[in-house]
């Protein structure tokens, strides 16, 4: 028997409000704890974690390599790990001249790495699929958050720092790992050299340089007021 509506709860990661998704669950009753999750968008269960990701940012987390890092980060964590793919299928063909890339990654993530992939149109059946899933559960066990494990191997953890450069996934970090040596050396290597990594590219490489190099404002403008204060 389903659970009653206001005594179901779900986790949701403070990214994900400006979907519109948490409003709608806590429109029909739902009590919705938002909070910095560091894996998936919504956990609906103890051992249920859900990834959302509409169609342009599935497509771009294949490019990137950023699918197949999440997705073993998920597995890892959690026994039933679900990515849920939001939106029309056939944006595909805007997105990529070539549709077998996106259904190569689908069938990386359903066969190899075991992960069900939902589709829903929007929002609202996203909405209507959590509250499903929150209703299959025993309330009074409830989702909760899991303290995430955390790798002591050495290169996983270099390969966790490079990964948090914009547009670096798994795959170049590995890459960026095996031509530098160290992260240090990423890090302090120039935008041409960056740009010599198989795949990476010209525009990758200065956007990497540019977050690397900028001067945080709010940091500028505190030390600029410390010194006339002085």
């Amino acid at each position: 028997m389903l659970a009653k509506l206001n005594d179901l709860r779900i986790i949701v990661d403070e990214r994900e409000r400006k979907s519109g998704i948490p409003d709608l669950l806590k429109s029909v009753g739902l009590s919705v704890e938002m909070k910095t999750l560091p894996i998936g968008d919504y956990i609906v269960a103890p051992e249920t974690v859900i990834e959302r990701k509409s169609i342009r940012d599935l497509m771009s987390s294949v490019f990137d390599g950023r699918l197949y890092d999440q997705c073993e980060r998920l597995t890892k964590n959690f026994q039933h790990p679900i990515v849920l793919m939001e939106g029309n299928v056939d944006e595909i063909e805007e997105i990529t001249e070539n549709p077998l890339i996106f259904y190569g990654a689908i069938s990386t993530v359903v066969l190899d790495l075991k992960i069900p992939i939902i589709p829903t149109p929007s929002a609202s059946h996203t909405a209507k699929l959590l509250v499903s899933m929150c209703s299959k559960k025993n309330p009074h066990q409830g989702p909760y958050l899991k303290k995430i494990k955390k790798s002591t191997d050495l290169e996983k953890q270099q390969l966790s720092v490079l990964c948090s450069l914009p547009g670096i996934g798994e795959k170049f970090a590995i890459r960026m790992l095996a031509k530098f040596g160290t992260p240090l050396k990423v890090f302090t290597a120039t935008t041409a050299d960056l740009a010599k990594v198989e795949g990476l590219g010209d525009a990758r490489a200065k956007k990497i340089k540019k977050m690397l190099e900028s001067t945080n404002k709010f940091l500028k403008e505190s030390n600029q007021k410390t010194l006339t204060d002085m």
